[in-house]
């Protein structure tokens, strides 16, 4: 075999081993993967916002990710000839190269269906499914809960920003002591089933606590070790405890008045200011504390900024150092998944192009 053989032959298999790597389309569905929960975190920020000026909130949801990689191979060769007809020298080249086009599809959630979850009031058996998979029963019955045994969790923040100050601090106080309960493993939900009837109950495995007695008086409970759970708005009898929950749409009425306001707003009229008995401008981060808030900035550090997004000329965003707000909006998005279900999206769709 000559050398222009052996050549020919190296050029061949350098070709043919032109091939795109796993780590190459590892790191590409990674990226696909950062960026989409970038998208849909910093959509659903928006819409808290969006809320908080009266304006209409609006969802998108990406429908389909696809990608299409091209590849690129090339190979040379490089000779020196003098007089005789053998090459002095011999050089070989080749190289690889790639391109990726990928193409990203929306669609607006809209329609009946979607309406309809997003106004329904959320249910008993999500808000016991959190609790159970170790969510705080504090955090997640602030969010959902407009009012518990008759006492009210600031029921009119369920909606567009009242005028007069919500009502909410026997409620803190009620769920607060079922945190600590919770923390010390002093209660449980649990379902019985009774002539193929199935019941929730808020059950308490140390009936002489000093907080479960509290917790007792605050709600006008008899004293039991387990309570029936009911969805229905009102008083119990003393013997159950009685929930009315928000809807998705209420929860999100809620944490949107955790939003802070640029004052040229305020004084421009573009938001509602809510006051409290004596006039005096109420502040919502009173009812919202070590749960939400959303700051704002003109230029926030990006260092600062765990979700953020820009609106009617603010940046608006949520501390990155700021683990309550963090952690509240991630039970949002499990609240939105839960009960949006198997929401679908209408044409026309949205189609991005994203490589050209």
């Amino acid at each position: 075999m000559n050398k222009y053989s052996l050549l020919i032959i190296l050029l061949f298999f350098l070709s043919a081993c032109a091939r795109l790597s796993p780590e190459v389309i590892q790191a590409g569905g990674n990226d696909y993967n950062v960026a989409i929960q970038s998208t849909n975190n910093e959509q659903l920020l928006l819409n808290l916002i969006r809320l908080k000026y009266r304006d209409t909130p609006f969802f998108l949801q990406v429908n389909s990710v696809s990608s299409q990689f091209r590849l690129f191979s090339e190979a040379g060769i490089n000779a020196n000839f003098q007089e005789q007809q053998i090459p002095e020298s011999v050089g070989l080249s080749g190289g690889f190269n790639f391109t990726e086009q990928p193409t990203v599809t929306y669609l607006p959630l809209h329609g009946n269906d979607f309406i309809q979850q997003l106004l329904a009031p959320i249910s008993l058996e999500n808000i016991i499914l959190l609790a159970n998979s170790g969510w705080s029963i504090e955090r997640i019955l602030r969010l959902t809960v407009k009012s518990m045994n008759g006492i009210p969790n600031a029921p009119t923040a369920s909606g567009p920003t009242p005028s007069k100050a919500p009502t909410f601090k026997t409620f803190h106080e009620a769920v607060n002591l079922l945190r600590r309960l919770q923390s010390q493993a002093k209660i449980q939900f649990a379902y019985t089933a009774d002539d193929n009837k199935k019941t929730a109950n808020l059950l308490f495995s140390h009936s002489k606590d000093s907080d479960i007695k509290a917790l007792q008086r605050l709600l006008h409970l008899d004293e039991a070790d387990s309570y029936p759970l009911l969805v229905q708005a009102g008083n119990s009898d003393r013997t159950s405890i009685s929930l009315s929950t928000r809807s998705l749409l209420g929860v999100m009425y809620y944490l949107s008045h955790a939003t802070d306001v640029p004052d040229a707003d305020k004084t421009s009229g573009k938001v509602t200011i809510t006051t409290n008995e004596a006039g005096q401008e109420f502040d919502w981060a009173t009812l919202t504390a070590g749960l939400f808030q959303i700051k704002s900035s003109t230029n926030p550090s990006q260092q600062d900024v765990a979700i953020g997004t820009n609106y009617r000329g603010s940046w608006f965003y949520i501390d990155d150092s700021d683990l309550e707000s963090k952690t509240t909006f991630s039970l949002l998005t499990q609240l939105f998944s839960l009960q949006s279900g198997d929401a679908e999206g209408i044409t026309p769709v949205l189609t991005l192009p994203v490589g050209n």
